[in-house]
């Protein structure tokens, strides 16, 4: 892979990349650098979480190691559930990335991030950050901020201690986890560690425009252990308006999932509606669809088929 096909590949369905000079850089610096991506295990993986699964594929592609934090003490702090509850999510995660089939390193966040050395980075952090610079970060990702708790405070900074305790070049997420990664990066000598960030797109809900997609909001997303069926009825009962690709779930879950991992779609359709569409890439689909050539329910249809195509091994392997 030439340096170009690699920054192409890194680059590929990402939001922003802070700064793309660093992470030039970067690889002409180190072979292969680090990158990581944190998870609260809460619940089963499901697309929205896929898309930056996906990205770290790729950049295990371009010739990154990847290392996945299945963050328990995170989601504790976030009032997700209790340790007992959480720990058999981190379970049930294990599972999934095994079933990906993902050569990721998995840590949890509970094997390092009580040591003191851990605890003094975040607590001097702490004297360095203004509450409401914290609240502000939280927005996207803590559960009722309109009531944050402390420990939902402490969460951003924990966050930023990882990615120095992980050792890591590159810290990826989606576009909600954007003011964490700029809190570690402007306090960077503080930390004394510094890394570049890679945010990619957020899907929005099966249900329509307002919210990311979310399996705790019913009919809002898909699971990646979600049976046939189960795909089906949300795919059939999303919001898909007719030739509109603004805030779009179905075209998002086409652009960010389907073509990066199957290359090409196949759209089949009765003669009299146009016939069989073979489509080679995303752009190309979304001129089809914004001119109307192409129906909300071919696009579902095509949606459920391609998703089992890529859902079907894992659920198979998680088994």
């Amino acid at each position: 892979m030439s340096a170009n096909e690699r920054m192409e590949l890194i680059k590929r369905n990402t939001s922003e990349i802070i700064t793309e000079q660093e992470l030039s850089s970067l690889l002409k610096k180190k072979k292969n650098p680090i990158v990581y991506c944190g998870y609260e295990p809460n619940g089963p993986m499901h697309l929205g979480h896929f898309v930056t699964i996906t990205k770290l594929m790729d950049l295990e592609k371009a010739g990154f190691k990847v290392i996945i934090l299945l963050a328990d003490v995170h989601a504790m702090l976030n009032r997700k559930g209790s340790r007992e509850e959480i720990k058999k999510e981190v379970e049930n995660w294990e599972k999934t990335i095994e079933a990906i089939g993902l050569k990721a390193k998995i840590v949890v966040g509970s094997e390092f991030e009580f040591k003191e050395d851990y605890q003094m980075d975040v607590m001097n952090l702490a004297q360095n950050s203004t509450i409401q610079r914290g609240l502000r970060s939280m927005q996207e990702i803590a559960r009722d901020v309109e009531n944050a708790t402390i420990s939902q405070l402490w969460y951003p900074l924990m966050q930023v201690a990882d990615i120095k305790h992980l050792k890591v070049d590159v810290a990826l997420g989606g576009m909600e986890q954007r003011k964490v990664h700029m809190i570690g990066r402007d306090m960077k000598d503080i930390l004394k560690y510094n890394f570049a960030a890679i945010h990619t797109p957020l899907i929005t809900s099966l249900k329509g425009p307002g919210q990311k997609m979310s399996k705790s909001v019913p009919g809002s997303g898909i699971s990646m252990t979600d049976s046939y069926e189960e795909i089906k009825k949300a795919i059939n009962n999303s919001y898909c308006p007719e030739k509109n690709i603004e805030d779009n779930p179905l075209l998002q879950i086409m652009k960010l999932i389907v073509f990066p991992h199957l290359g090409k779609i196949s759209i089949k359709r009765p003669e009299k509606f146009g016939g069989n569409l073979e489509v080679n890439n995303y752009p190309e689909l979304e001129k089809i669809y914004s001119s109307g050539k192409l129906h909300p329910l071919d696009l579902k249809s095509c949606l459920i088929e391609a998703l089992e195509k890529i859902i079907s091994p894992i659920r198979k392997n998680w088994k």
